[in-house]
């Protein structure tokens, strides 16, 4: 009898299976309280969710040092993050052509008692001055014997939206993220305040157009694009239609700016039941056909949905969600 073949035996990965197992959530704290919310609630939840400390828009101005030690010092002293516990945090640093850039590095690589899963940079003005900052910011951890993490580069800049491209070709570019505020206030006001928000920010075309550009772009090059967050950050409602639009768009995840927005935004990137339910019994009924291709509720399917479908499966496992005994046990038996 022939053993049957697995998945990753069979569906040669074509670089988008980072995109399913990723978190869908990004959640940006600045300052202790809210970082020592979003650390516990982390815990509790698993650490189904990223946590950014968010030192360039979170520092006072004129207090940049002080406050980068001091979220690096709360940090190491909380129990989730130690090394060798599941920890998820990254954290955003003041632009490369700050004055406080070389510092925030300096502490991050220096002190900081565990690796960043990511290191943001925002602000980048051009596809030259990402790869200036990447590289420094490799110089600085190197120096301090960390280990380099991964970059999520912050679109905010019309250089950074023409070059995006190539941003997101960039080997040590994980993730590609959306500052939209900060993009609409280049424009001088020829984008609305009212785009801030929904449903102006889909609807207007510059920015919908910004925001295609860095999908696209990411899709590209295997990279994990990071939608901008709801600033009705009371209306959780809001922020999980802005979540549903935000995946529609193509971008992988999202920031949540408050520890109610989390639940939302993982909700609406959670793989429906009914879609967990056809993927397993698409997969199963593949895996009995050897991968070939099969008819399926009267739709032809090949390797190219089954990779698909797939990827679903694996979201769906990643997020500890139920899957059918029989593709539990197919899949992922341990």
């Amino acid at each position: 009898m022939t053993t049957p073949l697995h998945p990753r035996e069979v569906l040669r990965s074509t670089g988008a299976d980072d995109h399913w197992l990723v978190p869908s959530c990004e959640h940006y704290a600045g300052d202790l309280r809210k970082l020592q919310k979003a650390l516990d609630l982390q815990a509790a939840r698993g650490f189904d969710f990223d946590v950014t400390m968010d030192l360039e828009d979170g520092a006072p101005a004129g207090a940049e040092a002080q406050a980068v030690r001091e979220l690096v010092t709360f940090v190491n002293q909380h129990p989730s993050f130690q090394p060798g516990q599941s920890h998820r945090i990254g954290c955003r640093v003041h632009p490369y052509d700050h004055p406080a850039f070389a510092d925030d590095l300096h502490c991050l690589a220096f002190d900081l008692a565990a690796p960043l899963a990511y290191l943001t940079i925002p602000k980048a003005e051009s596809l030259e001055q990402a790869q200036a900052s990447i590289q420094m910011a490799a110089q600085v951890f190197r120096a301090g014997n960390k280990a380099v993490p991964s970059v999520q580069i912050l679109i905010e800049t019309h250089g950074a939206v023409r070059d995006v491209f190539s941003i997101a070709a960039l080997p040590e570019v994980r993730f590609v993220s959306f500052g939209q505020m900060d993009f609409t206030s280049a424009h001088g006001g020829a984008i609305p305040a009212a785009a801030m928000k929904s449903p102006g920010q889909f609807e207007h075309p510059l920015l919908r157009r910004a925001k295609l550009e860095i999908a696209a772009a990411c899709h590209a090059y295997g990279k994990i694009p990071t939608h901008n967050p709801t600033v009705d950050y009371n209306n959780i409602v809001q922020t999980q239609a802005d979540a549903e639009q935000a995946r529609w768009l193509g971008f992988g995840r999202m920031w949540s700016i408050h520890p109610d927005q989390v639940a939302p935004i993982l909700k609406a990137y959670a793989p429906r039941a009914e879609e967990i339910a056809k993927a397993s019994a698409l997969l199963l009924a593949a895996q009995a056909a050897q991968w070939g291709p099969i008819a399926f509720d009267s739709e032809l399917h090949d390797r190219a949905s089954y990779r698909y479908f797939w990827g679903l499966l694996l979201k769906a496992h990643a997020m500890h969600l139920d899957l059918p005994q029989e593709a539990q046990a197919a899949f992922f038996q341990s």
